[in-house]
């Protein structure tokens, strides 16, 4: 049961954080779907 909790507090963390470590990094959804390499057909 105790493991099962951790993964469950673990998952939340993740889940929370996600979203502010990817910006610091830079990485955003609307530059990896736009630019010159992007074929719209």
């Amino acid at each position: 049961m105790k493991a099962f909790l951790t993964a469950i507090a673990a998952m939340a963390v993740i889940t929370v954080a996600a979203p502010f470590a990817l910006d610091q990094i830079g990485f955003s959804a609307a530059d990896a779907g736009s630019g010159s390499a992007v074929r719209l057909d």
